[in-house]
C-alpha cells in the first residue's frame, strides 16, 4: 500500500466514522426536538395527535376558566385562529388574559392541546420571538419595530 493509499484508506475511515456519530446524534435527538407553532400552524398544517410542540400566541379575553384541581382551560389566540389549551398546574404569576404565552404538551384526539408547561412574558414589552413573528406574519404586530 502506498503512501496515498494509506492517507486516502485514513480519510475515508474518519469519514465513515464522522457519518456514523452525526446519524447517531440525529437519531437521539428526534425525540427531543420541539418546534413552535402559532395557532394558525396547528390548523393549517396537519400535525397529528400525540406530536409534541410549542403552542405561542395571546390569551384570549374571557377564555380563561379555572376548574377543580388546578385545572385551568384557556383559548391561545393569534388573532387569525384559536386553539383550546388545557392545563393542570400553577401558573405563572404573570399570566394574565391578553398576554403573551408559550406553551408545550400534545394535541389530543379531540383538538385540545394538552399543555404540560405554560410559560408567561416577564415585562411590558417583552414578547417571545417566536409569537412576535407569528403575529407579525399574521399582520397583527403591535409592538414596536426591531432597530437592529
Amino acid at each position: 500500500m502506498t503512501r496515498k493509499q494509506r492517507r486516502l484508506t485514513l480519510i475515508g475511515s474518519a469519514g465513515v466514522v464522522l457519518a456514523a456519530a452525526v446519524g447517531l446524534i440525529l437519531y437521539a435527538l428526534n425525540d427531543q426536538i420541539v418546534f413552535f407553532q402559532s395557532p394558525t400552524d396547528v390548523m393549517t398544517k396537519a400535525i397529528p395527535a400525540g406530536q409534541r410542540i410549542r403552542l405561542g400566541g395571546l390569551v384570549e379575553d374571557g377564555s380563561v376558566e379555572r376548574g377543580d384541581n388546578a385545572t385551568v382551560s384557556f383559548r391561545v389566540t393569534d388573532t387569525a385562529n384559536t386553539v383550546q389549551v388545557a392545563f393542570t398546574g400553577i401558573l405563572p404569576d404573570l399570566f394574565r388574559e391578553g398576554q403573551g404565552v408559550v406553551t408545550e404538551g400534545v394535541i389530543g384526539p379531540d383538538g385540545v392541546f394538552r399543555a404540560d408547561s405554560v410559560l408567561a412574558k416577564h415585562d411590558e414589552t417583552y414578547m417571545p420571538k417566536e409569537v412576535a413573528d407569528a403575529l407579525k406574519q399574521q399582520g397583527v404586530w403591535q409592538g414596536e419595530e426591531e432597530t437592529n
